[in-house]
């Protein structure tokens, strides 16, 4: 393999030394990549008393395209796999969708992964739920109420939560 000119400046060695550790660790959305080669090299500027220097982005778009040529980085494996997880811990469709924004993931990627996820909404606000409440399922309004609230943070919409206040049996 012959490397590009860019790929041959010093800088770009870091940063894909950096990049490859965070990737082999978990996915990140590009965006999510970037913000952490940046804190990482900020950061042992700081630990080895350097001069700050900015990282050159050049060499940082080189090392993203890179990761995402060779498959160690693409935004829709990352969203399918990120709304999966988040589903499977009890977290709703806002609340992902507004997590995977501050990702840096685009909207229309963010509704299609929603829209292909394998996800009842309406069932796992009901899982988190009865996980929260158990058998013991709230009865007077203000217990209600603080229901409503919890799944709704959680992300769920209103539609699944007052489906889960109507139909639960306890």
């Amino acid at each position: 393999m012959l490397f590009t000119e860019t790929e041959r400046h010093p800088m770009f060695s870091s940063l894909l030394d950096r990049a490859t550790r965070l990737l082999a660790q978990r996915d990140h959305s590009v965006q999510e990549l970037k913000e952490k080669i940046r804190l990482s090299v900020w950061r042992s500027q700081q630990r080895d008393g350097e001069e700050h220097i900015a990282v050159d982005e050049t060499a940082l778009a080189s090392v993203i395209a890179w990761c995402e040529e060779n498959g160690w980085l693409d935004d829709q494996r990352f969203t399918r796999l990120f709304i999966q997880s988040r589903g499977r811990n009890g977290y709703g469709p806002q609340r992902i969708r507004q997590d995977l924004q501050q990702k840096g993931i685009e909207r229309e990627l963010i509704s299609q992964g929603l829209a292909d996820a394998d996800i009842d909404w309406q069932q796992q606000a009901e899982d988190v739920a009865r996980k929260k409440y158990g058998h013991k399922w709230p009865t007077e309004a203000r217990e209600k109420a603080r229901l409503q609230r919890f799944l709704h943070s959680r992300g769920f919409l209103m539609e699944d939560i007052r489906s889960v206040l109507v139909n639960f049996t306890g």
